[in-house]
């Protein structure tokens, strides 16, 4: 007999033991789930490109869209800038006082923020008219003004109102037209009150933010006042240096309005 060759039965061994060893323990079949595959989560968030396609949420304004706002100033001499956040040194200095020593209520024109800080444009009762300054919000206090008045130089009639409400309406006397009354906005600078009723002025003289177009040699630089007077034959007139006059019995419905008061002069 040939020699029988032991390498296919010594192969059959070792590929036995390694499918024993590979098999699942105990012999049995393998009954567990197959492992489930890694699945990685969407984020929840918005993306980069969606946080910069979103806008921005509008800051809140520094003051309503209604109404009249006064700054009151917190010192006497208030720092004033030409532009808001210009500097940190002011361009002057204003001197709030009037002629009767009073701190007076400044009315605000507009407001904007600086490196998140607020600021005021104020109207200065300066010439020329319309001057204004800004100031930082730090330096002043701000109040709403109800009442307000306004003129109509052409149908020489005035109006105050409250709010939206009309109080009382009366025809007045206005500038000549050599000495014509300002058209714009202005506010009550200071009050004169006179214990004569007689006198010119009438029993009170409102003055205002204002001056006249073509007096300055006269009283006050030629401030400009809506004023009392004693003559009836004043009304709807033009009779007058470029104030308002108001007959006085029409007068006393206008000596409380406080100090701030927006005054509308149009023609």
């Amino acid at each position: 007999m040939g020699v029988v060759s032991r390498r296919p039965l010594a192969l059959a061994v070792v590929l036995a033991f390694v499918l024993v060893a590979c098999s699942p323990s105990g012999g049995g079949t393998d009954t567990s789930p197959d492992p489930q595959p890694s699945v990685t989560e969407e984020p929840t968030g918005p993306t980069a490109d969606e946080v910069a396609e979103s806008p921005r949420p509008e800051p809140e304004p520094l003051l309503p869209d209604d109404g009249f706002f006064v700054a009151l100033p917190d010192k006497r001499y208030t720092p004033m800038w030409n532009r808001p956040g210009s500097s940190d040194q002011p361009d002057f200095a204003f001197d709030t006082h009037n002629p009767f020593q009073q701190t007076a209520p400044l009315l605000i024109e507009d407001a904007a923020r600086r490196d998140g800080e607020a600021w005021y444009e104020l109207l200065l009762p300066l010439r020329p008219n319309g001057t204004t300054a800004w100031v930082h919000e730090d330096d002043i206090r701000i109040q709403r003004r109800q009442d307000r008045i306004e003129v109509d130089l052409s149908k020489r009639m005035l109006w105050h109102f409250n709010g939206d409400d009309l109080v009382e309406r009366f025809q007045v006397g206005v500038g000549t037209d050599q000495y014509p009354t300002g058209t714009g906005q202005f506010y009550i600078w200071v009050k004169v009150p006179y214990e004569n009723p007689s006198n010119p002025y009438g029993i009170m003289a409102l003055g205002l933010s204002g001056f006249s177009p073509v007096l300055s040699d006269w009283p006050g630089e030629g401030r400009m006042a809506v004023h009392g007077t004693p003559y009836s034959s004043d009304r709807g007139q033009k009779v007058s240096h470029g104030c308002v006059r108001v007959f006085n019995d029409d007068m006393r419905a206008l000596v409380d309005l406080p100090l701030g008061t927006p005054v509308e002069i149009r023609k």
